[in-house]
């Protein structure tokens, strides 16, 4: 079998592909096209950041069967195409973990005393030390945006420099928050009361853009903002007017929209430190991203063990015709429950029931825990440690089976505990295949689970689906597909608008503002 290396790695993770007896092409650098012509001769593909697996190269790809990323981040690959075609998707969580949380604290350290200002001042051969006051981290407050591995490395490093951690984490109980000695706060509070920020998400619908004009008026005066995770989360020229204005004293940022960045004006402020997208860029983490990447493929193409997939549970090669359309659907079920439920989930209850019953659900369950964490975390998630990030964050798994599936011949439910709320969400197989969602709390529904939706809670009154299009006509964006449930007649509804492009998010402040609507999120599956 042949691999095809298209991004640099280190030289262990080649070793490692030759010791197993596999060919080994390293082509970097190359073009889309390039890379087009030539993937079907591979069983592998490796790649980091650099290479976008489109669905035009995985259609090219007709031997291929496993692609690896030496890391974390799959933003550039089309998993939906590859899981369409059956090739793995693995990654390496973890391997950058403690060199992205040194680098976030190194910026913060660096933001607080301005050392680069300084360093550059010098080489300048200047000594300006009055210019370059700074402040102590000592019991300073700082808000961490995403608690998982990197943001919980983050917190126990700024413990040890007797800072006050709090944090804002949709997946965090307040159990877990206690056992890791830090705070757990809404989003607005923990703008209010950080004296520095640091963000430790994926870019999602719901994070992008999260720091932007608006949510910089709540933050305190000289506050200083950290961002090691992805650029688009930060609006950048509202980050550059509160820099401009005093609101903001300082920016630390490894991460842009763009990448590289081309004429940005955050560059050109004296109040802000940028380094080129260096969180993983240690001797140690590539190392260990490519020797996990290399044996994890090793793994998979030489003995048929699936490790690190984020879209292949590891299940018997005879079971996978029957479970795989039961894995759809849960992994969608539960995608769909975390983006629509707010609060601190303490247990996941899921039921199977009718057919689904008499399924091997251990994989299921796992995949709609997997669905359950992505939304948030997305790029850290995988078959493989989903169960184990449910447990550090003290939530508990449960599982049930009936054989009353009510008016459908299978059926899987997914019941969401926080401390004073829960959520139900039902889900079934249309022509044993289709993935559909047919219950929202007290609502009956029938939602196709794919692409950008708008869920909207509304009063059930006339006009209300009238307006919503016609303001998405007049912003140019097309629907697909519409559905609809109510309590009762007059009584409050759900509307879920299924759209071809995504929605800004003035365009979601509109639909907000129309008459009879109570609430709107976009989801994304």
């Amino acid at each position: 079998m042949k691999i095809l290396v298209s991004d640099n790695i280190s030289s262990k993770g080649i070793e490692i592909f030759k010791n197993a007896g596999l060919d080994v092409d390293v082509k970097t650098g190359m073009k889309p096209k390039e890379l087009r012509e030539c993937i079907d001769n591979y069983h592998g593909l490796v790649i980091r950041s650099a290479t976008k697996v489109t669905s035009e190269i995985i259609d090219a790809a007709t031997n291929l069967k496993v692609i690896g990323r030496a890391g974390s981040g799959l933003d550039n690959v089309d998993k939906g195409a590859a899981t369409k075609k059956g090739i793995v998707v693995m990654n390496t969580p973890g391997g950058n973990t403690i060199t992205t949380a040194e680098h976030t604290f190194a910026l913060m350290v660096a933001l607080a005393r301005q050392i680069p200002q300084a360093a550059m001042s010098m080489r300048a051969g200047k000594w300006e030390k009055k210019k370059f006051m700074g402040v102590e981290l000592f019991n300073k407050t700082l808000g961490v945006i995403g608690i998982g591995n990197i943001g919980s490395q983050v917190a126990k490093r700024a413990q040890g420099f007797a800072m006050n951690v709090i944090a804002y984490d949709p997946f965090l109980s307040e159990d877990r928050a206690k056992e890791m000695g830090v705070e757990k706060v809404i989003l607005e509070e923990l703008f209010r009361r950080s004296d520095f920020i640091t963000i430790h998400t994926p870019i999602t619908p719901e994070t992008k853009n999260m720091i932007n004009k608006e949510t910089i008026k709540m933050m305190k005066n000289g506050v200083r903002i950290i961002n090691c995770a992805r650029g688009g989360i930060i609006n950048e020229k509202d980050l550059y007017d509160a820099l401009v204005e005093g609101k903001v004293a300082g920016a630390a940022l490894d991460v842009f929209e763009k990448e590289p960045p081309e004429n940005n004006p955050l560059l050109t402020l004296d109040s802000v430190i940028s380094t080129p997208h260096l969180g993983a860029a240690t001797k140690e983490a590539q190392e260990n991203v490519a020797i996990a990447v290399a044996e994890q493929i090793v793994d998979y193409l030489v003995h048929g063990t699936i490790r690190n997939a984020v879209n292949f549970p590891s299940i018997p090669a005879n079971q996978v015709a029957r479970l795989q359309p039961y894995i759809n659907l849960a992994e969608k079920l539960g995608g769909f429950a975390a983006q629509i439920f707010e609060g601190g989930v303490t247990e996941i209850m899921i039921e199977y029931r009718g057919d689904a019953a008499d399924i091997n659900s251990a994989p299921v369950t796992i995949a709609a825990i997997k669905g359950y964490l992505t939304p948030i975390l997305e790029e850290t998630v995988n078959f493989v440690n989903a169960p184990f990030i449910t447990k550090e964050r003290g939530i508990e798994i449960k599982e049930a089976k009936s054989d009353d599936a009510g008016d459908y011949q299978s059926m899987i439910t997914i019941r969401l505990k926080a401390k004073d709320k829960e959520g139900y969400f039902a889900g079934t197989l249309f022509s044993k295949k289709d993935p559909r969602i047919v219950g929202v709390d007290n609502f009956k529904v029938e939602i196709v689970p794919e692409g950008e939706l708008l869920f909207i809670y509304n009063n059930d009154k006339p006009g209300v689906i009238g307006n919503i299009g016609a303001l998405l006509g007049r912003n140019n964006i097309n629907i697909s597909r519409m559905h609809f449930g109510r309590e009762a007649p007059g009584g409050t509804a759900i509307s879920v608008v299924t759209i071809d492009t995504h929605a800004t998010a003035q365009i979601i402040g509109e639909i907000k503002k129309l008459p009879n609507i109570l609430s709107v999120k976009q989801i994304t599956l």
